[in-house]
């Protein structure tokens, strides 16, 4: 009777050690059919945390020191110094913090605002006919333009370049969701939803709302890149975040006029700019992949 407990204890000590190895089996065999959803995240994620850490790692970006203006790369300043003596380096990791955090927020805006329009355009057809022809409307300027429009009508701030990124990337996010829809709504399980009498709202929410998700996912991760992309080019012409807040587009708007003497004001916020970018594009590929039945049966 003694030796049962030891025996229980055995078991569950197995079992303990076997979780672990399930889930590294389980992350092996993940990678080994979609890498890229790997590789972007992890690219993605470390990005992030860089920004996140940048009080912790970097010293403050807005610290004037004439003394050293455009001063090199090197043991003190790693990136070099700009044309105010400031390092180049905590600009470039606080910079990410801006950049990332209207990145996220503009997917998120638009994939929330994108999702409500499109299921009610897609599902009620008089509804449809107005609103696609504001979005064909708001798609056919240019979306920079219409950013740089809302921003010199808000003024320059880091909620008026969210919202203003954001208007254009919606009616993508519509199309998507409508097209979705259009098909979705043709079934025989929800023309049987609609012939027991069931709520239009339920109707979306329970029976068209999880076939737009797989899509929607990936689209969200196209527009956060569309998004970093916009307003550094807002930032590099002066239309986006101030000048006192640093982000990678106006840290290399500082530096085009000095980058014959100094090309790491350029270099280091675009490289990191790049990868930003690269990475969402690969998670978002990955995404596709993994997501898309008909592809991952062939994988």
């Amino acid at each position: 009777m003694a030796d049962v407990p030891d025996t229980a204890v055995a078991v569950d000590d197995l079992e303990d050690i076997d979780r672990p190895a399930d889930a590294r089996s389980r992350f092996k065999d993940y990678w080994r059919r979609h890498p890229t959803v790997v590789v972007g995240a992890g690219l993605l994620l470390a990005m992030a945390v860089i920004a996140l850490a940048a009080p912790w790692i970097a010293p403050d970006p807005l610290r004037l020191n004439p003394i050293n203006r455009l001063k090199p790369p090197g043991e003190a300043f790693w990136f070099g110094a700009d044309f105010l003596g400031r390092d180049v380096y905590a600009r470039t990791v606080y910079g990410g913090q801006i950049s990332l955090l209207v990145g996220f927020a503009v997917a998120a805006i638009a994939t929330v605002v994108g999702l409500s329009i499109g299921l009610v355009a897609g599902y009620v057809r008089w509804i449809d006919a107005i609103v696609m022809r504001i979005m064909d409307g708001l798609m056919a300027i240019p979306g920079v333009l219409l950013a740089i429009a809302l921003i010199s009508l808000a003024g320059a701030s880091i909620t008026n370049v969210i919202i203003a990124i954001s208007i254009p990337e919606i009616p993508r996010v519509v199309r998507l969701v409508r097209a979705v829809v259009l098909t979705v709504r043709e079934q025989p399980y929800v023309e049987a939803a609609v012939s027991v009498g069931t709520r239009l709202p339920k109707i979306l929410v329970k029976h068209i709302l999880p076939n737009t998700l797989a899509p929607l996912i990936v689209q969200a991760t196209y527009v956060c890149a569309s998004a970093v992309v916009i307003e550094a080019i807002l930032s590099f012409l002066g239309a986006g975040t101030p000048p006192e807040i640093p982000s990678w587009g106006n840290i290399m708007a500082e530096g085009r006029t000095y980058f014959q003497f100094a090309p790491w004001m350029i270099f280091f916020p675009g490289i990191f700019l790049a990868i930003t970018v690269l990475a969402v594009n690969i998670l978002g590929d990955g995404l596709r992949d993994s997501l898309d039945p008909r592809i991952a049966r062939r994988m």
